[in-house]
């Protein structure tokens, strides 16, 4: 008859064996483990060894675990073990990295995608208030529906100008800011309407083209220009990204192509998710220029200057780093990693 080898409590098992020795026995593979973590880049050689060394330290750990769980040797092999796990599996880059890819390359792609429709939304939402203006200024019974001469004169002449300097300039740039922003983030978030960015257009092109109308109904169109150029120019134009972004949500719906309706609504929503990140920033160099430059005893024409050069430092950076991250294939959604991948099927 065989016998079996006695059961042996863990305990006393633990007791048996010594963790000086077995760490010092396996030290140096551990030691080489941490040593391919820290490498920015691993040779196809490296790679394999980080991965058995791995399995190896992971076998260490199981066998710690059984007769010591709580041992300080324990967690020290389970957060080695963490940082290859992290390593080995694509983990993502660092912070600063992902912050320069997005500035570089996925913002700029987004911005980029949209450009023509963005001009196309510019051209119309300067028409419609053109033509507001022009009914304002040639139709007498307009303005005096919308107040006594008193009240208008009041408006083109003091309340209008004092609007950009009644508060402290931080503080209302800020508000600017936070108020645009928000418009903005709406205009992408709920573009899958096909209503809401355009109502938010006709609304501000109302509003933009009457006030010139009064301006110009007292011979003062030259103010309404001086005080609204220098932020304008660039705060009408993130309104403007923002509505082309939620349109091409909506068109995703509508035209999905060759892709299903909710793959299409996942690509283009990611991609133009971006678009509403990045105009946050974009909206508060505006809030800056309409709370700081457009108030300022500057000159008028040095006013107007700097808000179009942020305008067109707007337009070089999407048109230069844009074209060359659409080139690359970036649209501006997320990476492989972070999406996930397609399964296709016939």
């Amino acid at each position: 008859m065989v016998l079996a080898p006695a059961y042996r409590p863990v305990d006393d098992y633990a007791e048996a064996v010594d963790l000086d020795a077995f760490e010092a026995v396996n030290r140096p593979d551990w030691e080489r483990l941490d040593e391919l973590v820290r490498r920015r880049r691993l040779s196809g050689e490296e790679a394999d060894e980080l991965l058995v060394l791995y399995q190896r330290t992971s076998t260490h750990l199981s066998m710690i675990r059984s007769i010591a769980p709580e041992s300080v040797l324990s967690g020290a092999l389970s957060m080695r073990l963490s940082r290859a796990r992290t390593k080995f599996t694509g983990a993502r880059s660092n912070f600063m990295e992902d912050v320069a890819a997005f500035f570089v390359v996925a913002l700029p792609a987004a911005f980029y995608r949209i450009r023509w429709l963005t001009v196309v939304i510019g051209v119309l939402f300067v028409s419609v208030a053109w033509l507001y203006g022009a009914w304002v200024v040639n139709s007498p019974g307009v303005i005096a529906a919308m107040g006594s001469d008193e009240e208008m004169r009041s408006y083109v002449e003091e309340d209008f100008v004092n609007y950009y300097s009644e508060n402290p300039a931080a503080s209302f740039a800020g508000l600017v800011w936070t108020n645009n922003a928000w418009i903005a983030i709406q205009a992408v978030a709920f573009g899958i309407t096909g209503i809401w960015g355009p109502f938010i257009l006709y609304q501000n092109a109302q509003g933009v083209g009457m006030a010139a109308g009064m301006m110009a109904s007292y011979d003062r169109l030259d103010v309404f220009f001086i005080y609204i150029l220098p932020h304008g120019f660039m705060e009408l134009t993130a309104i403007f990204i923002a509505a082309a972004a939620g349109l091409r949500i909506f068109w995703a719906l509508v035209s999905p192509g060759r892709r299903t309706r909710g793959q299409a609504l996942a690509e283009e929503g990611r991609s133009l998710i971006t678009v509403a990140l990045g105009l946050v920033l974009v909206l508060l160099v505006s809030g800056l220029v309409e709370g700081f430059v457009t108030p300022s005893p500057l000159p008028s024409w040095l006013r107007i200057t700097i808000g179009f050069l942020v305008f067109a430092a707007y337009w070089v950076y999407t048109l230069v780093l844009g074209r060359r991250a659409v080139r690359a294939g970036h649209t501006g959604d997320l990476s492989a990693l972070d999406r996930g991948d397609y399964l296709r099927t016939a």
